[in-house]
């Protein structure tokens, strides 16, 4: 199965709508729970960003990225 690449154009997007930022700060991220193991590849920018602001905040990045999830689940399943 290839990839395909996206194909930009100047086209019009059409209506947009802007949404508000629902997404937590890093440092809210931290907290215990149940976990299931998975395996996620991620890019290097974004493992970067967790490991600095868990390295800040004196958390752990695993955890950061899956509260992250988390929150976002909980805002969109209803």
């Amino acid at each position: 199965m290839s990839k395909k690449t996206p194909k930009y154009t100047n086209e019009p997007l059409g209506r947009l709508e802007i949404i508000e930022d629902f997404l937590p700060a890093p440092e809210q991220l931290i907290f215990k729970q149940e976990n299931e193991k998975v395996t996620l590849l991620l890019s290097r920018k974004s493992l970067n960003f967790f490991k600095k602001q868990a390295e800040k905040h004196g958390g752990h990045y695993q955890k950061m990225i899956r509260a992250l999830l988390d929150h976002y689940v909980e805002h969109f399943a209803s």
